[in-house]
Order: C-alpha cells, then structure tokens, then sequence
C-alpha cells in the first residue's frame, strides 16, 4: 500500500520458452509444482487467491491482480508495490529444469500512479531494464527499450521492454497476423459504477460468492459471455477476474476508491476470427461501459495485424477522443506495439 493510496497501475511479464523435446513442450510450464509457483510469487510478494485451468492454460486470480500458465508461456502482471521482476530468475530456472529455453521476454507497464512507493527494482524504468538485462540468459542478445508518451499527460506513458533470441523466437511465436493483445488502463472512473466494487461492511461473504455478485452486477459477465470466469472481490473494495476461453484468457482488476481510481482490461485475440476487427471493437465497447472512465488507455502488440486501426472507431462514439497515438516497431519477430490515449473531455 503506497502512503497516498493503492498503486493500481500493473508491471506485466510475459515470458516464452521453446525446447527441443516433444515430451517436454506438451505440458512444459504447466509441470511446475504449484508450491514453487507459490515460492516465485512469494518473491513478487503475492499470493494465490483462486484458480481455474482447462486443457489450454491455468489462470490464477492473485492478491495483486493475475498469473497465466501455458506450456511454453507465462503471463504474470501485479500492481501495488509488488516487485514483479524478481520473477524473472526463478522462472528461468524451473523452465530450464524441465528442458525449456527462454526465447523471448517482454515487459510492459503504464506510469505509476505513486512512482514514489515502488520499491527496487521498479523504481525507475532505467532501473528496471537493467535489472531485466542482468537476468537473462545471454542467448536473449535482442534487446530494446522504449517510452511511449502520451499527449494527454506523462502520467499515461507507456513502458515496453522487448528482448529475444533471434534463432529460436521466430518458431515458437504465432505466425504474424493470427494473434494479438491487448492492454487497456482507465482511470477517473464513474463514480456511480466504481461503487459496485465495493463490499458492504460484515457482508458474510466469501470474496468468491462477492467476486460472483459483481461480475453479474457491473455486466463484467457480458464482454465475453463465452469465457469461464474466475472472479474475487477484496474486502473492503477492489475486484479482479479471469476469463479463459479456449487457449485465449482475459482479465480484469479494479481498484476503485476515489481520487486513485483505476481499472485494467487485458485480452488476447485473433485476426482469423475478429469478423474484420469487429471483435476487439465490440470488446472496447464493452469494457469502456462498464467502467466509463475519463481516460482510457489501449496498447495492442502484434506481429502485422491491424486490428489497432479499430480502436478509435470503437471509442469515440462513446465520447471517448483520441488524443494521442505513438507506435514502436519491436522487431518482426516480437512485433509492434501501438499505444493510443483516449480522453472525455478537452484536452
């Protein structure tokens, strides 16, 4: 908990491994024992609060927002003062021990509401790339950094550090134009609606049974009806869920006190079946309902789809303004990053 309030800005890794044994892919990171996952998250400073998995991934609902598990990848994103990057090395470690090499790592995060509570080694972007390079292997030799401004504020920059081995990240990602993500940040969030994430005092009930109530309440439960959803709710406030559908996963964490208000949406789709781009507009639709924030903030990262191009259209017909665009080319192999900010009122 930062002296001000709570950091609900989120740091994101995202890690692939690849292996030359067939035996060992198949289920690959999905071996690791659930105790030494929670002896990594113990380094973050998290915990496991709920879980659910299926024959593409296992989703974890932690104390500080989420952590995916597929044979050859891991998605982990907290907020608060967790220090995610502490991560790294152990991850490295149990992947090697099951004949898996990391290929390629990237790590993403908005700009700190309290930059001033984060303890090392995410004091500083600086910081954290140099902390990065020094755990990784030395066959992840890409490497590139990058701050993504925003015309809206510097507090809506956007972080990205892409690193990768040219010899083996090429097989194992998705071919280019099939798959993408996207990373959505909002703040100043309708008042009205950031009420529905909080508990009533001696409610009695189980942050499952609240999590539950508010994904129906807010209409959470309709942006992708399709998903089985893991869902928690914090007492006395705050909210996170996981959705997975198929081998595709999305997530949400709310941190809704006023003054400090935040929420986060995170999706991984697919050109294939996106109906033309339809699919994520309908999602940003979707989400931005539900939470109607004054400032919206969308990443996508993909390797030659477009589907960023339908952001815009999806948004400013809700009031929701471009108010700024930037793009940072990562490498054919990891990809292109666009980051959009959108706005309520005049800039």
């Amino acid at each position: 908990m930062a002296a001000s309030g709570f950091e609900g800005f989120e740091k994101r890794l995202e890690l692939h491994f690849s292996g030359d044994d067939p035996a060992a892919v198949r289920m690959g990171l999905r071996r690791i024992e659930f105790e030494s996952l929670e002896r990594v998250l113990g380094e973050v400073q998290c915990t496991v609060v709920s879980a659910l998995g299926n024959a593409h991934l296992d989703a974890y609902v932690l104390s500080e927002s989420s952590l995916f598990v597929y044979p050859t990848k891991i998605v982990i994103k907290t907020c608060g003062t967790t220090q995610l990057l502490r991560a790294v090395r152990p991850l490295v470690v149990h992947a090697r021990d099951l004949g898996l090499a990391l290929c390629l790592c990237r790590y993403t995060r908005g700009s700190f509401i309290f930059p001033l509570a984060q303890p090392f080694p995410h004091t500083s972007f600086p910081e954290e790339v140099a902390y990065l390079e020094g755990c990784l292997p030395t066959n992840i030799c890409s490497r590139k950094a990058a701050i993504m401004p925003s015309n809206v504020a510097a507090s809506h920059s956007w972080h990205v550090f892409t690193a990768y081995d040219p010899a083996l990240a090429a097989d194992v990602l998705p071919a280019p134009d099939v798959v993408y993500t996207v990373e959505v940040c909002m703040t100043e969030l309708d008042r009205g609606r950031a009420q529905k994430f909080f508990r009533q005092p001696g409610d009695g009930k189980t942050g499952d049974s609240a999590g539950k109530e508010m994904t129906a309440l807010t209409g959470i439960g309709e942006i992708n009806p399709r998903a089985l959803v893991c869902d928690f709710a914090f007492d006395p406030c705050g909210y996170s869920m996981n959705g997975v559908d198929g081998g595709r996963y999305s997530t949400i964490h709310v941190t809704p006190e006023e003054g400090f208000s935040y929420a986060s949406y995170e999706c991984v789709g697919s050109a294939d079946d996106d109906d033309g781009g339809e699919g994520i507009a309908r999602m940003l639709r979707k989400v931005a309902g539900v939470f109607r924030p004054g400032t919206m903030s969308v990443s996508v990262t993909s390797r030659g789809s477009q589907v960023w191009t339908r952001v815009a259209s999806a948004l400013e017909p809700l009031g929701l303004k471009c108010r700024s665009c930037a793009a940072t080319d990562q490498s054919p192999e990891a990809g292109t990053v666009v980051f959009q900010t959108f706005t309520a009122r005049p800039a």
